[in-house]
């Protein structure tokens, strides 16, 4: 394994999808910081992934709170380390009607999906312009191709996650930075346990989820590539295809009758 000697800067990044894009990067000879909620779980996947012969930099950080966005990086400044990679990876739903659902956890959930998102973006694009290089990939999902009944604001911050991706992408063309968005579909990770979602129809065949290690490998791929996007998985290709060809009422229709609770008619 050839060592890089380039930091991937990692969010989510001890479960699911994000712990499997860790692995990549590991397995490829990148040096990691690794960001995620619980310190205890952080040290028990640094400690992991520094078996590949890589350096492992594990970070507590809540990204529901805007500051703790904010001394991430400049905890990473203050010891002299600029990521040359950038995955945004950490993301949550919240499942219900909007008319019954928590408002409070709502906005934690914009403010994880959307605001820290943009603001390491920011912060990334700040250091790394000036050098000329720099790639990022941004966890959307099919959820941003079509409204989403039952995970309204889940699918809203997901379009606003490739939209503004794609605008960035375009803004940035000359700079030798690139912008890739991963689009997963339903996936095998708790996601759907931490949205109180179990009770979906989506979740009553359990072996149509996707695996989080073959998302990964798609997202890996895409970055390395420089590909605005990848939608992860031919079964997703064409569910987006289809919301493609049809009105969004009818889109917003269908995700309804696939989300909805199990007992509801």
């Amino acid at each position: 394994m050839e060592r890089k000697n380039q930091y991937v800067l990692i969010t989510g990044a001890t479960s699911g999808i994000g712990y499997e894009l860790a692995k990549q990067f590991a397995k490829n000879g990148y040096d990691l910081v690794m960001v995620a909620r619980n310190h205890d779980e952080l040290k028990i996947k640094a400690d992991e992934f520094k078996a590949y012969g890589v350096n492992v930099i594990p970070i507590a950080k809540n990204l529901f709170i805007q500051d703790d966005a904010y001394s991430l990086y400049s905890e990473l400044q203050l010891n002299g380390i600029s990521p040359e990679i950038l995955v945004n990876d950490a993301g949550q739903g919240v499942y219900g009607k909007f008319q019954d659902t928590d408002i409070h956890r709502e906005i934690d959930i914009i403010n994880l999906n959307i605001v820290s998102l943009i603001i390491l973006t920011k912060l990334f694009l700040k250091d790394r312009l000036s050098k000329g290089s720099g790639r990022i990939l941004n966890l959307a999902s099919i959820a941003s191709k079509a409204p989403g009944p039952w995970h309204s604001v889940y699918h809203g911050t997901k379009a606003f996650v490739l939209s503004w991706s794609e605008a960035i992408r375009e803004e940035l063309k000359d700079t030798g930075i690139t912008v890739t968005a991963l689009l997963p579909g339903p996936t095998d990770t708790d996601f759907f346990n931490k949205a109180d979602m179990n009770e979906s129809k989506i979740l009553e065949d359990k072996d149509n989820l996707a695996s989080p290690e073959g998302v990964a490998i798609d997202g890996y791929n895409a970055l390395m590539n420089g590909d605005d996007k990848v939608v992860s998985g031919l079964k997703n290709k064409l569910s987006v295809a289809m919301s493609n060809l049809s009105t969004d009422s009818m889109a917003a229709h269908n995700m309804a009758e696939m989300q909805k609770p199990v007992t509801e008619k």
